[in-house]
């Protein structure tokens, strides 16, 4: 295969029309080697070809940026305030 260059990032690029004519042989190849390949057409990035990651999903897109400190169960010391006088809480 005839690979044009890497890119900053270390993916390896190729023209479309190597790609067109090799496609099936180059899918294997990233699904083995795990490795990134750019397509570019007229020398400009059109397309990125990577190894498929099946990813867990996540709770409404916030995955891994969540996190829960202390016990979220048991109650607060605090008193509520509507507890305390609900006419002021009812009618402001």
């Amino acid at each position: 295969m005839a690979i044009e260059h890497t890119t900053g990032g270390g993916a390896r690029t190729m023209k479309a029309s190597e790609f067109k004519a090799k496609c099936l042989a180059i899918m294997d190849e990233v699904a083995e080697s795990g490795e990134e390949i750019v397509i570019t057409k007229r020398g400009k990035p059109v397309a990125r070809l990577g190894p498929w990651e099946r990813r867990p999903g996540t709770l409404f897109g916030a995955g891994g940026e969540i996190a829960i400190h202390g016990d979220i169960i048991e109650p607060i010391e605090v008193g509520w305030e509507a507890e305390s006088d609900a006419d002021r809480v009812l009618n402001p």
